[in-house]
């Protein structure tokens, strides 16, 4: 199915636009990618309003985030009194995920706009899309035929829409490199970093599993957790049970604090089993760190083996250990690597992505 061009009135500069996505109370690559392309957007001049998919409760009503379905309830309440704010925009961003996500929050977005006349992007992320267009069919399809243009940050998301019927425009993730000090890891320090939330699809457990391995060589290794999520309890029993000693969980990082945890670190793991092109490997790759991460998703495009990072199968925890351990043992090559990586990154910047964000929203074909 090919998407069809915005035909819009408004002159592209004065053209006022609604992103929808979630807010950075939920801490995540979505979030995170919506403010950085609200900035950029406004800072060029574009009226940029945003829609949560999670509205902050009234202070009164805050306590019902804690209770299991009765807050989806109620946020959806607020959602969808927030979503006739639609009518006073002229373009509709909508930020999308997968599964129950996608019915909850992205279908009554796409509803709103079909019924205010006002064409809408689905700037999808996941990296469980396959499984999604796959099985979940019949209630995704209807949606996706009612947008007029799909994004994806990746070739492997294009890649997978495609295989599903759709034509999907490329746009990277954004990074603003400014926020990011560069150094040369000389020497490299057994210092590792994880940042990724805790569920299931990050596979945390195996890189806590590779982590004694490496202190088994390196007794002064040190491994720090940043994230939150279901996991964290069976994760910090782990760490107890193996007493596994050099491992600090330190939860939730804000935006604004999570520089300064890379600069304190010196390679950067990843053992997800389900992504597509990750931030946090980008943040790293602005830092300096060298990386050492499964090839899931577009990680496999990111990531050029012993170029701009090395590559280790899913679900082995050996070869984490042995990939870190290469670095440490080959100092010049990991300082080459993560030196490319860096240049590599230039190309996830609002500088490289600018052109394409305003010719889509000037309504133009691409």
């Amino acid at each position: 199915m090919r998407t069809q061009p915005l035909l819009l009135e408004r002159p592209a500069q004065s053209r006022r636009i609604a992103v929808i996505a979630p807010s950075l109370d939920i801490l995540g690559g979505q979030g995170v990618q919506a403010a950085a392309l609200m900035a950029a957007l406004q800072n060029d001049g574009f009226s940029v309003s945003f829609l949560p998919v999670n509205p902050r409760f009234p202070r009164a009503l805050r306590w019902l985030r804690a209770v299991p379905y009765l807050r989806t309830v109620f946020n959806q309440i607020l959602y969808h009194w927030q979503l006739r704010k639609i009518k006073d925009v002229d373009i509709v961003h909508l930020f999308s995920a997968s599964y129950w996500s996608f019915l909850l929050s992205q279908a009554p977005a796409i509803e709103a706009a079909k019924r205010h006349g006002k064409p809408l992007i689905l700037n999808y992320h996941s990296g469980e899309a396959e499984d999604h267009l796959r099985h979940w069919g019949a209630r995704v399809h209807p949606w996706l035929r009612k947008v007029q243009k799909i994004v994806v940050p990746s070739l492997y998301l294009q890649d997978v829409f495609a295989r599903h019927g759709y034509d999907a425009q490329i746009i990277p993730n954004m990074i603003s490199l400014s926020q990011f000090r560069y150094r040369a890891r000389s020497p490299l320090q057994p210092k590792l970093l994880s940042v990724r939330n805790l569920e299931p699809i990050y596979r945390i457990e195996n890189t806590l599993a590779a982590f004694p391995l490496i202190r088994a060589i390196l007794p002064q290794a040190t491994l720090t957790i940043a994230g939150y999520g279901s996991l964290e309890s069976t994760l910090r029993k782990q760490v107890s049970e193996h007493g596994l000693l050099g491992v600090t969980f330190v939860g939730r990082v804000e935006p604004e604090n999570i520089a300064a945890l890379y600069d304190q670190s010196d390679i950067f793991i990843n053992s997800s089993v389900v992504d597509n092109q990750p931030v946090s490997i980008l943040e790293a790759f602005a830092a300096g760190l060298p990386v050492v991460s499964t090839p899931t998703g577009d990680i496999a495009f990111m990531i050029r083996e012993k170029q701009t990072g090395l590559l280790v199968p899913p679900d082995r925890p050996d070869a984490l250990a042995d990939a870190v351990l290469w670095l440490l043992a080959h100092q010049a090559e990991a300082v080459e690597i993560a030196g490319a990586a860096r240049q590599e990154v230039e190309k996830y910047t609002w500088g490289n992505v600018r052109a394409d964000w305003r010719q889509l929203f000037s309504g133009e074909p691409s």
